[in-house]
């Protein structure tokens, strides 16, 4: 049996709501050398954003560094491609060096998914590493007609030379739809101006696909798989449990398993009156906390108030008869065939109480033109 641990999304660096997440993600990277230390994977497959910026700050590239000779140490086969978040030059630098220690970094799209061999006691299986693309990336390669994401990942693994009789992997760092609508939390980027889903059916030929991109832990379809990230990155993830996915292979067999991981800081929303939250607080005080003020009287100075008690807190907001009424007004219908310049310039009335003048929409139509063409 060949075992695998799926991670993807560490975003290294990640700053939310002005907190640097910093010691938060050493903190969960230690957590996972440690499993890692226990289960003893054959490998570690990590399905991209590893960073969260494309120019990542110096301490995020020291973690990261710090990570990756720990693994090294651990003499364990590790398999890393490039995210939309990351720089695939950057992230590329230096992996002919370090594949001498196993490590094997596919950081720059060359046309197809890059196959490697993983050997353990007589069974073998294949690994194909896929960094993030786009059609417009696909197109320079291939003449094919490619329209959208599902055709652009289609081609490249038809023109990958895969053999469906073989026991394959795949890792990969895109927005895959199964029958069902795949989850989405606040902290990811959503495409603007395109529909970026893959559909799964391109997946025929792998046996598991290691996901990366989407930050909630689910299955897409039958052995289609998001790890999602270690560390909660947005209040939609407050209710998460964030895991480690420990993927077991036995020939045509795969199952998997989940290690739920405690984080430095847990991310919850708290809800009360300024007076509650603050004379009665309920659980670690340090948490990072989204809180909801209930007070019909917006009080004086409540997020400083808030901060006494809880130095974590990422925001505030209210949730009264007041706000309530705001919402009512908002219909979900009525944005959802709008197109993303109408949705712009609603935002923009919203923020200025005026509508985009005639030279601001001639140049937000020309952002979005030039987004649809790079996607």
């Amino acid at each position: 049996m060949i075992k695998l641990m799926h991670l993807s999304d560490l975003h290294i660096g990640k700053i939310v709501n002005e907190i640097n997440m910093l010691d938060d993600q050493k903190y969960i990277l230690e957590q996972i050398l440690t499993v890692i230390s226990e289960e003893k994977p054959n490998a570690v497959l990590i399905a991209g954003d590893v960073y969260d910026k494309t120019v990542p700050s110096a301490e995020a590239v020291e973690l990261y560094d710090s990570f990756i000779t720990q693994l090294a140490k651990l003499k364990v086969a590790v398999y890393i491609i490039s995210g939309n978040h990351d720089s695939p030059e950057r992230l590329a630098c230096f992996n002919r060096l370090i594949e001498i220690n196993n490590i094997f970094i596919d950081g720059i799209f060359n046309g197809k998914a890059n196959k490697h061999t993983l050997t353990s006691d007589g069974e073998s299986i294949n690994i194909y590493t896929l960094p993030f693309i786009k059609p417009a990336n696909v197109r320079a390669f291939y003449d094919n007609e490619i329209t959208d994401y599902t055709d652009a990942v289609s081609v490249v693994l038809k023109n990958s030379a895969i053999n469906s009789d073989e026991v394959n992997v795949l890792v990969a760092h895109q927005y895959v739809t199964g029958k069902g609508t795949a989850i989405r939390s606040d902290s990811e980027n959503i495409s603007v101006g395109g529909v970026d889903n893959v559909d799964a059916g391109v997946f025929i030929d792998f046996d598991y696909v290691a996901l990366g991109h989407l930050h909630t832990l689910q299955n897409i379809c039958q052995n289609v798989a998001y790890c999602g990230t270690p560390l909660k990155y947005s209040e939609s993830e407050c209710n998460s449990i964030k895991k480690i996915v420990m993927v077991e292979v036995d020939g045509k067999n795969i199952s998997t398993r989940q290690i739920p991981l405690k984080p430095l800081h847990d991310m919850r929303t708290i809800k009360g009156t300024l007076n509650e939250l603050t004379q009665n607080p309920v659980g670690d005080k340090n948490d990072y906390i989204f809180a909801k003020l209930t007070d019909e009287i917006e009080p004086l100075d409540a997020m400083g108030n808030l901060r006494n008690v809880y130095p974590n807190i990422m925001s505030l907001r209210f949730d009264n008869k007041r706000t309530a009424t705001m919402n009512a007004e908002i219909k979900m219908q009525e944005i959802s065939n709008k197109s993303p310049f109408e949705l712009f310039n609603d935002f923009y009335f919203l923020q200025n109480n005026d509508n985009l003048n005639e030279e601001q929409s001639k140049i937000i139509t020309e952002i979005f033109k030039s987004m649809e063409e790079n996607t």
